[in-house]
């Protein structure tokens, strides 16, 4: 094979795989879509297999600006959740009440007080 031969390889494997990523992104989205009846949805998937090329452009001018809200949507939804799982574990108690409670541990018995000692330094840090 030649440089050329190489070259054109490369670039037709570039469009292919463009292509399949165009293509899954078109079939995420029309399972996403819950405003979209199941019939529709239907034809859409079966057009995009008989005619996948065509299909996908139609698909990409008629729904492209739905495409993009429902993205960001999932997006906005994801980050909602990981800030509230973050907010969930943090540890925002002041000093006194880490303290309190890491007593009631060492009280407990749960702790030793080494343990208790690491934990009172570090909420007093």
């Amino acid at each position: 094979m030649d440089f050329w031969g190489f070259f054109w390889l490369m670039v037709w494997g570039f469009f292919f795989i463009l292509y399949l990523m165009v293509l899954f992104q078109i079939i995420v989205d029309i399972f996403r879509d819950s405003t979209m009846s199941g019939g529709l949805k239907a034809v859409w998937l079966i057009a995009l297999f008989i005619i996948p090329a065509i299909t996908a452009l139609i698909y990409i001018i008629v729904r492209g600006k739905g495409m993009n809200e429902r993205e960001m949507a999932v997006h906005q939804q994801s980050k909602a959740a990981a800030e509230d799982y973050i907010r969930s574990v943090a540890t925002t108690a002041d000093p006194a009440s880490q303290i309190a409670s890491a007593k009631s541990l060492l009280d407990s018995g749960a702790i030793t007080q080494a343990e208790f000692d690491q934990l009172k330094a570090k909420a007093l840090a």
